[in-house]
């Protein structure tokens, strides 16, 4: 059976929970000065059970082999508040403080593998968990009886809530235990960088017999970007930047990525009508308040490069310089190996070399990983950036329009009649970079800028980005109904109003805030995670305020906290006041929503 396992310590008071993911059942050991932990059913759970905890490699593991070597709760409780304020690797703390995590207890930690990197809490808020509990009490208080109880209370809901948070992830932890069999690593805990990472550098040290260890390179280092081959201009002010950019010599920043120097952040590339701009992260447009339709007479067409950063990888032929071409072969082998398994239809080795090859990527720019090659990812994102710049010269010389640009794409508007030169133009793009386009077409873009925006597509399905975006495990809810009710609109499925006036489903109502030092509201503390919705008997300038100075919390005049979901739809939900933030967007997307 799997147990998922949660930590809770006091000075005077320590609690271990485990619950059975079978059953639903919790137990808990707990110790106070006159009362022993119950070490040997403890040891057990962890010497014979699969365990699941968020967080738990770092504070719990460490915690559960303390108390196992018969410390008292004192003990234990500066063993805790040294993991958690020294600012040191928990492994060191363990180490000065003498602590073994036996190695054949069989854990995963989900901290790393769920996706957006957030508290247990706000991650409770995101899958729209019925209740939203903090720490009820104070770190350095002292536990009386009933307080325990309500610890034990606490500890099962957070128990719930990591039980909830594996079961979204599951996929995710199977593709690791599949890739773990094939390497030979257990992957289980490790996120999409850390298994690349993992995986790259295993074979690598087989393929080349060589021990990889973290380069060194020192923070005052400067290197050049180097020709890519592939990139010409005819603007005359595009190969300026091309030229400058060929001759400056990059830095880096104090954590060891590259900084983009002013000159080049702030310069304006205008082609057509269009205005780019270019950055660490990717190449953009810089449209405002705009909609776009294609009708009759007119295309719209969104043409992306297939596994953009990957192939510029392979075509550019550079490598980190502590793996040299040992580096280039596997990663092609891996990318080789990937195709292969998606067209013949086998979707797990696909998925999961997916995640090697795209999850590399963040690593080229951590000085802390083998991977790190400031020089491969300054050379990775600028030749993207100047590849899709030169497709968008070709593109406007057509006649056609780039409508928006961002990172690995572009979106098209342009007289059906081009179609073919259109064609031509992205064929021959594909030749001179080797890298592959794929086109979706659209009905039409409403964009409150690049980052933000709508897109109807043929099939009457929106994709949205963004602040309009669905909430999910990567980005908290915000009052989501009013954007359905936009996307509905838009699509020609209903009316935004009726959307809006109809939904019975509070979490669609609600925004989710994470409050450093926790929320107050009518005097009741609130906690750090905060859940509220938009209410007519709350007047319109009562506000949820930070508790360590009073200041609002944003975005919540007339909200009504909610941590505990109601069973029922609350009868005071204002919908006119989502309705009124539906019309806002529309304006800003530049739509008459009458």
């Amino acid at each position: 059976m799997a147990l998922v396992l949660d930590v809770e310590c006091y000075v005077d008071y320590f609690l271990i929970c485990f619950l059975d993911r079978t059953t639903g059942k919790v137990a808990s050991f707990d110790m106070w000065p006159g009362k022993n932990l119950n070490v040997a059913r403890v040891a057990h759970y962890m010497n014979t059970e699969t365990t699941i905890s968020f967080n738990g490699n770092s504070y719990d593991l460490p915690m559960i082999a303390a108390a196992l070597d018969n410390r008292d709760c004192a003990a234990l409780k500066h063993l805790s508040d040294e993991i958690i304020m020294s600012k040191m690797p928990s492994w060191k703390v363990c180490k000065e403080n003498g602590v073994n995590i036996p190695q054949k207890w069989d854990h995963v930690d989900i901290i790393e593998v769920a996706p957006g990197q957030a508290s247990l809490k706000v991650y409770a808020g995101r899958m729209g968990y019925p209740k939203l509990q903090d720490l009820p009490i104070q770190p350095s208080a002292n536990i009386d009886t009933e307080q325990r109880d309500l610890l034990r209370l606490y500890c099962a809901n957070d128990l719930r809530v990591t039980d909830a948070l594996y079961s979204k992830i599951e996929k995710q932890i199977a593709l690791r235990v599949e890739m773990g069999a094939e390497y030979g690593v257990d992957l289980r805990s490790k996120s999409d960088a850390q298994i690349a990472e993992t995986v790259l550098k295993s074979e690598i040290e087989k393929t080349s017999g060589k021990t990889l260890r973290t380069p060194k390179i020192a923070d005052n280092a400067r290197f050049k970007y180097l020709d890519p081959k592939i990139v010409s201009f005819k603007d005359a002010y595009l190969n300026e930047i091309l030229a400058r950019i060929l001759d400056h010599k990059f830095e880096l920043s104090g954590n060891g990525s590259v900084a983009m120097p002013d000159w080049l952040k702030d310069a304006k590339m205008k082609i057509g009508n269009g205005e780019y701009q270019m950055g660490i992260g990717g190449l953009h447009s810089t449209e405002k308040c705009q909609s776009v339709y294609a009708g009759e007479t007119h295309m719209l067409a969104d043409f992306d490069v297939a596994s953009y950063y990957p192939s510029i990888i392979l075509q550019q032929d550079i490598a980190p310089d502590n793996m040299g071409e040992d580096f280039t072969a596997v990663y092609k082998s891996i990318v080789e190996r990937r195709i292969a398994a998606k067209r013949a239809g086998n979707k797990v080795m696909a998925d999961t070399l997916k995640i090697v090859v795209n999850g590399s990527f963040g690593k080229l720019g951590s000085k802390y990983s083998t991977l790190y090659a400031p020089n491969l990812l300054i050379q990775t994102t600028i030749t993207g950036q100047l590849a899709l710049l030169m497709l968008i010269e070709r593109v406007e010389a057509t006649g056609a329009k780039v409508v928006s640009a961002n990172t690995d794409g572009i979106v098209i508007f342009a007289p059906k009649s081009l179609e073919d030169k259109l064609a031509d133009v992205a064929f021959g793009w594909e030749l001179d970079t080797s890298y592959e386009l794929e086109r979706s077409d659209y009905r039409s873009l409403h964009s409150r800028d690049v980052n933000n925006y709508f897109a109807v597509k043929n099939d009457g399905s929106v994709k949205r980005k963004g602040a309009f975006s669905q909430a999910g495990l990567m980005k908290n809810p915000q009052f989501e109904i009013v954007s359905d009710a936009v996307a509905d609109h838009l699509a020609g499925k209903a009316d935004y109003r009726d959307v809006i006036r109809s939904c019975r489903e509070i979490n669609k109502f609600v925004m989710l805030r994470k409050v450093t030092g926790g929320a107050i509201w009518r005097g009741e503390q609130l906690g750090k995670a905060v859940r509220f919705y938009y209410s007519s008997a709350v007047g319109p300038d009562e506000t949820i305020d930070y508790a360590k100075n009073s200041n609002k919390v944003p975005q919540s005049d007339g909200g009504k906290p909610c941590l505990d979901l109601p069973e029922q739809f609350p009868s005071d939900v204002d919908f006119e006041r989502y309705v009124g933030m539906a019309q806002m967007i529309f304006k800003q997307i530049g739509v008459n929503h009458a």
